[in-house]
């Protein structure tokens, strides 16, 4: 009795054993990809199109970095050239202070858009818009031409010193001194009317802000301030807007890269391609800054916007309805009397005037970046047979790619080592 029951336990554990090496060899034949710490990844059957896109990572990488370049400079388009139109609406707005619609939302801005679009035609929301380009054109030069005559940074980053970038600071002050009147020049390009004046030349901004730079009280006559007295306003307004552009751009991208290893260290993955996912985030880094600080010194811009037209009878349409055109004529003595005779005669809301263009502006940016980021994404992952974001993200192809320690199980094990005798892997 004692026999039998000693040799069913041992027939019990052979064939436990037996169970457990069978099992084993079927997991074996069942994974494909594994990681270095010997950790299974992926099924073979699963996803079958992972071989591709394990020995395209490579080309697959130089994709990913025109995906990058392309969102990058679609950006730099739409803050140049499609955003135009609703600079030219917002400013309108800013400078007509006998206005009875304050446009703070963009849903009064649409009947007056349709108008203007029928009486005048669709370019008229592109007026300026070579000005515009040549005098932020001038800024970068002005910029460039201060810094190597002086050696002061035209770029700051982390490491720069305190004197340094107090350099940085004084360079920006004198470029934005010396750009002013051609930007009121600009300015009046953008806000006049088609049909109630003559359509200036290319290069008569330069004229007429050459005019305003050099001749630092003309005109004698009129109510046009003179250059001296819209350089203190521009000045301060530019260099603060710089300074709170830089801080928002600084902690908005820390917070969001925090935020991206949060969220990795959470799956249990991390990209190896960080500097991609850098320069990704830059986009919207830049863009949340450009928004806040649009947001939050719009009142002085319509301060300063009112300060640079006074004076250049200019004739802008009326987008109370979109039909009329009127005259600006203020007798502002400048920026502090602007302030207090707005507020008197507008209220507070008078300084947000054309707010909702502003919305408009940003909406349809965060927009085209969103649009053109996803058709750029799937065109890329068709070119490369890139299997689904979330699948990359989660079983961190990337880096298992990009490692040489990462191989296929079915291929790396050999047959010697699969088809093993029992009694020796027992041993």
């Amino acid at each position: 009795m004692i026999r039998c029951k000693g040799k069913i336990s041992i027939d019990y554990r052979e064939k436990f054993i037996v169970d457990q090496i069978n099992a084993e060899q079927d997991v074996i034949n069942k994974i494909q990809y594994a990681d270095s710490e010997g950790e299974f990844i992926l099924p073979i059957k699963e996803h079958k199109g992972l071989d591709k896109y394990m020995y395209n990572q490579e080309d697959d990488t130089s994709l990913r970095k025109y995906l990058v370049f392309g969102v990058q400079w679609i950006s730099l388009v739409t803050e140049n050239l499609l955003s135009h139109p609703f600079i030219v609406l917002r400013r309108q707005c800013q400078v007509y202070n006998a206005s009875k619609r304050y446009h703070l939302h963009p849903f009064t801005l649409l009947p007056s858009i349709v108008h203007l679009h029928r009486r005048q035609g669709l370019t008229t929301l592109w007026k300026g818009l070579g000005s515009c380009l040549l005098v932020r054109g001038m800024g970068l030069a002005v910029d460039d031409v201060i810094s190597k005559l002086t050696s002061w940074p035209k770029d700051v980053n982390s490491n720069t010193t305190l004197k340094r970038f107090g350099q940085h600071v004084l360079l920006k002050c004198i470029s934005i001194a010396l750009v002013v009147p051609f930007h009121a020049a600009s300015l009046v390009e953008t806000v006049q009317s088609d049909i109630a004046s003559e359509k200036p030349g290319l290069f008569d901004v330069f004229r007429e802000g050459s005019l305003r730079l050099f001749f630092w009280s003309y005109p004698q006559k009129g109510r046009m301030l003179p250059a001296w007295a819209l350089i203190g306003p521009s000045v301060s307004l530019g260099v603060t807007k710089y300074l709170f552009n830089l801080v928002i751009r600084g902690v908005s991208s820390r917070i969001m890269l925090r935020k991206q290893s949060h969220m990795q260290e959470n799956v249990g993955s991390k990209s190896c391609d960080d500097t991609l996912e850098h320069k990704n985030l830059e986009i919207y880094g830049n863009l949340i800054a450009t928004l806040t600080t649009e947001v939050i010194f719009f009142p002085f811009e319509t301060i300063l916007h009112r300060l640079q037209l006074q004076g250049t009878r200019t004739i802008i349409d009326n987008l109370d309805n979109g039909y009329a055109v009127v005259p600006i004529l203020t007798n502002y003595q400048g920026a502090v009397d602007c302030y207090q005779t707005t507020i008197i005669s507008e209220g507070y809301g008078g300084l947000y005037k054309g707010f909702g263009a502003m919305i408009l502006q940003f909406a349809v940016h965060i927009a085209v970046i969103k649009m053109a980021k996803w058709i750029v994404t799937q065109i890329t992952e068709g070119i490369s047979n890139r299997p689904p974001p979330c699948i990359v993200q989660y079983y961190n192809l990337d880096c298992v790619a990009g490692k040489s320690s990462s191989t296929a199980l079915s291929s790396s094990i050999s047959s010697t080592e699969v088809d093993a005798p029992i009694e020796e892997r027992m041993l």
